[in-house]
């Protein structure tokens, strides 16, 4: 496309926000209807990029590339099968997020929309950069506007949980700052090129000490995003003070900016310590879905609950991912997706029942299909949607997962299963619960059923729960070649230090590059691949 459409995507709702800067703050209605209109056009133009998509490259399509602060630091955008699907899930959530606190955020309305606006822009950045530089500076970017929905909006306890969610992101994003120029400096020293380009560094072949050292750093930021067990305790507080907007996009989207991390920098960069920690992530995440799930079964909030079921869910998700193979890999996708359909959808509904109700204590409930019966029929999709009902996107995309971990770890892949048993259990028990008996407290018999506002935000995600369940081809053929692509990439660079991707597991063909291997390496190797192992291989008093 000949206009700059990936630059516009991103900064459109940062000019909306600026906007909103200059109205004043009485217009409530105008400030909401400016945020809307721009998140709108945003989505507008993803649905014209996902159009204009070829899914027959690999390669990152429509890329925006200019100079900006030197030294390798530049303006380099673009979108592949990695990003698409998260670009499109973000600017079709976020009019929806908007809509959703209409009515329930009436105070500081302008600041509120101001954040919302200005967070989509950081979220769109770290789904299209592909300058590393760039990259942190988006994901960083995102946390500003969180803090502030959380700590502003929030619920009783905000600041506790905002100076949590802050703490434990800046922990793993300072490590990732240091793991980032210290790469960059190793691509310096090789080649004599400043670089930030995650294409050009990821051509490197770092020595294994090295590359165990900064994946851990990156590791550790990502994990902590997704969140990976045991770094997920921000994550129920987060949920349980942020407004109803900040659950859904935190939910929805911002979890998935950590899987994604792994599959553009962490997977590629480090492909010979990825071999060394997946057997320990992959144990991470199978004690995320199995712990999750348990404690979701036994809490009495029901914003916590979904909260937790989170975490089981992403478990599912990142075991697929590191089962390394075209179908983990696109189950994975997927269900990102279908998470953050389903569980933002759980998140808009328990709003619209606190709202009412101004509890979300399950015990608080009962009987609520009696006089919300719209609002029954929507939360009964949904919540079947997140126990993987076959028909519902949730399904294809779980059972794309499970297929994936089967092909590699069997084992891993019987007790995966126990994913969709205990959102089977602890999501049918609070849908009884809330949803059917008798009449216990009287406020329920007050509730009016959903209005036309909450119905327009609602209908279009459950219309995607069944057009992903029913035909996923549509989504899963635009992530084909970038997928293999990143499969080859990965499996190339580790046959270069001898080891060999295999069904079952990681094996060494052989323990050493001997000495003649060393000052020539195969030919398929990059120049920076070789600048580096001339520079770095066997010279103990070289860095």
């Amino acid at each position: 496309m000949s206009i700059a459409i990936i630059s516009i995507i991103t900064f459109l709702p940062l000019a909306g926000s600026f906007l909103l800067l200059f109205i004043p703050g009485e217009k409530k209605d105008l400030h909401r209807l400016i945020a809307l209109l721009f998140s709108l056009i945003t989505f507008s133009l993803s649905i014209v990029l996902f159009i204009h998509f070829d899914s027959s490259k690999a390669e990152p399509q429509m890329v925006e590339k200019s100079a900006w602060l030197g030294y390798g630091i530049n303006y380099h955008v673009g979108i592949d099968g990695l990003s698409l699907l998260l670009v499109l899930l973000s600017t079709f959530l976020f009019p929806i997020a908007i809509l959703s606190g209409w009515r329930y955020i009436d105070q500081r309305v302008k600041e509120y929309h101001i954040f919302l606006l200005f967070l989509e822009t950081g979220i769109i950045g770290v789904f299209v950069s592909l300058n590393l530089f760039l990259f942190y500076v988006f994901w960083e970017v995102m946390l500003i506007p969180m803090y502030f929905l959380i700590g502003i909006w929030g619920g009783p306890r905000r600041i506790y949980a905002t100076i949590k969610f802050v703490i434990f992101t800046m922990f793993g994003s300072l490590l990732m700052l240091v793991a980032i120029f210290t790469l960059y400096s190793f691509y310096y020293k090789a080649t004599g090129v400043y670089s930030f380009e995650i294409s050009d560094l990821t051509k490197l072949i770092l020595l294994p000490k090295v590359q165990t050292w900064l994946f851990l750093a990156f590791a550790l930021a990502f994990a902590i995003k997704v969140p990976l067990f045991p770094f997920h305790t921000w994550l129920p507080d987060a949920h349980v003070e942020a407004p109803t907007a900040g659950s859904v996009i935190l939910a929805a989207i911002l979890l998935k900016m950590g899987v994604y991390g792994f599959l553009r920098l962490a997977m590629p960069l480090f492909p010979q310590a990825l071999a060394q920690f997946t057997p320990l992530l992959m144990i991470l995440s199978l004690i995320g879905i199995i712990y999750g799930g348990c404690m979701a079964l036994i809490q009495k909030d029901v914003k916590s609950l979904v909260a937790y079921s989170s975490v089981s869910h992403m478990g599912l998700i990142m075991l697929a991912l590191f089962a390394l193979n075209q179908e983990g890999l696109e189950g994975s996708i997927l269900q990102m997706i279908n998470h953050g359909l389903s569980t933002g959808a759980l998140f808009l509904i328990v709003g619209i029942l606190y709202e009412r109700a101004h509890t979300r204590l399950i015990k608080d409930y009962g009987g609520v299909s009696r006089q919300m019966p719209v609002l029954a029929a929507f939360f009964l999709v949904c919540m079947l949607s997140s126990i993987g009902l076959p028909g519902l996107n949730g399904f294809v995309g779980e059972i794309l997962c499970l297929f994936g971990v089967f092909q590699s770890y069997k084992i891993m892949a019987y007790l995966a299963v126990t994913t969709v048993i205990l959102a089977a259990a602890y999501l049918l028990w609070m849908y009884q619960r809330v949803m059917h008996g008798p009449i216990i407290h009287e406020h329920v018999r007050s509730f009016k059923d959903l209005n036309l506002r909450e119905i327009l935000y609602l209908a279009p995600i459950v219309v995607l729960m069944f057009w992903i369940g029913i035909y996923p081809n549509f989504f899963l053929r635009k992530m084909d070649a970038s997928v293999n692509f990143l499969l080859q990439k990965i499996e190339e660079k580790q046959k270069y230090f001898g080891l060999e991707m295999e069904p079952h597991k990681w094996r060494l063909i052989k323990p050493d590059l001997s000495e003649k291997e060393q000052s020539n390496p195969k030919e398929n190797v990059s120049r920076p691949a070789l600048a580096f192992r001339e520079i770095f291989a066997g010279d103990d008093k070289k860095p």
